[in-house]
């Protein structure tokens, strides 16, 4: 019965799941992970995520959906990809049931979309960690261009002003249209991102807008 039941939820997943749905290989993959359950249920939970705080306040939108991710474990992406700076889809996320700072910031921004807060108050931002040497990257949430940005970070549980964040530096932040740096953590001026070699953001925007990946 437990799994009649589990499946009649998975079912209605995928039909209602927006950004996150399982394609014929993801499906056809699944069938042999040995993990298959595990990921079914963060699915799940997913879903119920979204339901569950479509109509509350932005304060507790932002620290639901930190929460929510915050409890998937964190790994460095050599260990899991083989690869030192590898973006994962929001998808890829769930699925794997683990990732590093860049998987967390770009499943929450995504996630906050669905449940109604605009993309273009949605920033990713690259930050220095006192005392790391390696990059971090969080998400934040600016009310408008003049306003001190809200931090969604995976070392944190808790939804803080920049300004509260002392343990950030901040170097830049970017969405989908524009990207800019900052002073004395809020926006100071655009900028434009020199990516190198290969756009790992706009290579993640295509596998997730038109490959479904």
């Amino acid at each position: 019965m437990k799994r009649i039941i589990l499946l009649i939820l998975i079912s209605t997943l995928f039909l209602q799941a927006k950004s996150i749905t399982l394609n014929d290989k993801d499906k056809e993959e699944l069938k042999n992970n040995p993990n298959k359950k595990a990921v079914y249920l963060r699915l799940l939970k997913y879903l119920e995520l979204k339901t569950k705080i479509k109509d509350f306040s932005l304060e507790k939108k932002l620290n639901y959906v930190n929460s929510f991710y915050n409890k998937i474990l964190p790994v460095n992406d050599s260990t899991k990809y083989s690869s030192d700076d590898y973006w994962a889809t929001p998808k890829e996320f769930i699925i794997e049931g683990k990732g590093d700072c860049e998987d967390y910031a770009i499943a929450k921004y995504f996630t906050l979309q669905e449940v109604g807060i605009p993309k273009d108050k949605l920033f990713l931002a690259v930050v220095k960690v006192r005392g790391a040497t390696n990059y971090h990257m969080v998400l934040t949430y600016l009310e408008n261009k003049n306003s001190m940005p809200l931090i969604l970070d995976n070392l944190s549980f808790r939804v803080l002003p920049f300004v509260k964040r002392t343990d950030l530096t901040p170097k830049f932040i970017f969405n989908e249209k524009e990207a800019f740096v900052l002073k004395n953590k809020k926006i100071h001026k655009r900028a434009k991102i020199d990516w190198g070699k290969e756009d790992k953001w706009k290579n993640l925007l295509n596998r997730i807008y038109k490959e479904n990946e």
